[in-house]
């Protein structure tokens, strides 16, 4: 999600066959020991639980809503194992190694169509991508995933103390589904921290990543810009000093939504129907549409705390990356596609700056009449941009093709 308004307006208001076989016996074993765990938790009937959510919610939060969707899919929880061999980094562990699962949902495609793996945001999970799965599924084998941490992915606890352990958790994690999944050569899509997440994933593994489709993404943008001295200003009042604590204390949108018990999901309410409702910057969502996101998202919101932890640790207040992407432009290796809306709080400017030093093909597309879920103000156009993106995967023999209407490039 929007990291600085959502934290502010929240703040303020509120052998391979018999390998898969094996694989999905041992991800619907471990998805169901973790569902029995936090039903043996919750003996209160849900009407009188402080927080009324479970992880059985979200999945069936999350059949609702793809229930909009027409494209028939496969729902699965992933096993990814209770960690890399020889890590030692800190991810995946809880109070034991059980094994992890990552919530996949795959949609029919043409056989021979590119693979397109998508990647949520901050706060989101990848529900949020609804209205295009049925436009990118017509091109593209489409795989969405919900990180280690969110949806309905596993919630082991955070025990990341830096931000290279954090980092780790989330790449090393999306390693270990790859190999699951038997995938390699695809295109890989992600927005905003998914977009920071892929990008150091294909810096780390760009063997398996064809090109790189960023919408919006978080960590390109560096502080210390003279364009956002405004935030150092803004520390230096009282004001500043309280959200800057808050930050540093890892007080996350979700706690708030958490605390707010039985009243979290009219919070969630009313950040969906404003977001998306009467102040969109898009399309906005039917009512329907809005009834089901806002109640996937008041689920995966007030679940257990988890991958929401690694706040602190990738971003400095004001979602400014303590590793910056832009630092690590020279050592690209995957062709880049970055899509922004034209009123997406993240600046496509950090993107130009770093496609200067970038030794590989770099464009960046922005599009009218949307903000930073770019996919759901105007989905028709973000289609638009990601099939132009994936041009020469879906039309080989095109080696020029103008940028489609109602698109323009920067």
């Amino acid at each position: 999600m929007n990291l600085r308004r959502l934290s502010s307006r929240m703040a303020d208001e509120m052998s391979r066959s018999a390998q898969r076989e094996t694989s999905a016996a041992s991800s619907t074993a471990a998805v169901a020991a973790e569902n029995a765990k936090l039903k043996s938790k919750s003996i209160w009937p849900s009407v009188l639980r402080w927080i009324p959510t479970s992880t059985d919610k979200i999945i069936a939060a999350e059949k609702r809503l793809l229930s909009l969707v027409k494209t028939p899919y496969v729902q699965e929880g992933v096993n990814i194992g209770s960690g890399p061999p020889g890590s030692k980094v800190r991810w995946f562990r809880s109070e034991s190694n059980e094994e992890r699962c990552i919530n996949t949902v795959s949609f029919d495609s043409k056989e021979g169509s590119p693979t397109l793996v998508m990647i949520h945001g901050y706060g989101a999970s990848q529900g949020f991508f609804f209205r295009n799965f049925d436009a990118l599924a017509s091109r593209f084998r489409v795989i969405a995933i919900d990180q280690l941490g969110w949806g309905g992915s596993s919630r082991p606890d955070f025990t990341c103390k830096s931000t290279e352990e954090t980092e780790a958790w989330f790449i090393d994690s999306f390693e270990e589904w790859r190999k699951a999944k038997n995938l390699s050569n695809f295109i890989l899509l992600g927005h905003s921290f998914g977009g920071y997440v892929a990008s150091k994933y294909a810096l780390k593994h760009p063997e398996h990543v064809q090109h790189l489709i960023l919408v919006g993404p978080a960590g390109f943008s560096s502080e210390s810009d003279t364009k956002y001295q405004w935030v150092t200003q803004f520390k230096a009042t009282w004001k500043g000093a309280i959200f800057n604590h808050l930050w540093e204390s890892n007080f996350t949108p979700q706690k708030l939504v958490r605390g707010l018990g039985p009243l979290g999901p009219n919070l969630v309410r009313s950040y969906t129907s404003t977001r998306f409702g009467s102040y969109s910057t898009g399309t906005t969502l039917t009512e329907e549409e809005s009834g089901l996101l806002t109640d996937y998202v008041y689920h995966t919101l007030a679940a257990k705390a988890s991958g929401e932890l690694c706040l602190k640790y990738i971003f400095s207040f004001g979602a400014f990356a303590r590793s910056p992407l832009i630092h690590s432009a020279q050592e690209w290796k995957v062709p880049t596609t970055f899509i922004y809306g034209y009123l997406d709080w993240m600046n496509y400017q950090g993107a130009q700056e770093a496609g200067k030093h970038m030794k590989v093909p770099c464009e960046i597309i922005r599009v009218p009449e949307a903000g930073h879920f770019v996919f759901i103000d105007q989905p028709d156009r973000f289609h638009s941009a990601v099939l132009y993106a994936c041009r020469r995967f879906l039309s080989p023999e095109t080696d020029v093709e103008s940028l489609p209407e109602g698109l323009t490039s920067a």
